[in-house]
């Protein structure tokens, strides 16, 4: 078993490989650090593609503005969960969860992100 991968705060891509009609790409925040996690997409109206919390299991809505997807990832980004919360939620952590995908309300199921979903990311 190798060394768990950091994530550092930044820019990159999410890759559904199996979206519907191929592959999909969408733009992608990281956050890796404890503050870019803390923050997540508190304070905004809107994200162009989608943000991954890493490390984290749950995540809640407490003050955000809008409604949100939620994937959760196992440790080989594999989706074992979806939700999507409205303002004001607590979500419940998910025990085999390493990372977390949020996205505007209704995004993902366009991408293909469900249940059993693998992804990848491209930093930069």
């Amino acid at each position: 078993m190798g060394r768990r991968r950091r994530w550092l705060d930044g820019a990159g891509t999410l890759v559904v490989a199996e979206g519907p009609g191929g592959t999909v790409r969408v733009p992608l925040k990281i956050a890796g650090s404890y503050r870019a996690r803390t923050k997540g997409l508190l304070g905004r109206d809107s994200i162009e593609g989608a943000m991954l919390l890493t490390p984290a299991n749950s995540v809640h809505t407490f003050r955000m503005r809008m409604p949100i997807d939620v994937a959760y990832l196992d440790r080989r980004l594999k989706v074992i969960a979806v939700r999507t919360m409205r303002p004001g939620r607590l979500g419940l952590p998910r025990m085999r969860a390493r990372h977390v995908l949020e996205s505007e309300s209704g995004a993902m199921s366009g991408w293909g992100v469900r249940v059993g979903a693998q992804i990848t990311v491209e930093e930069g």
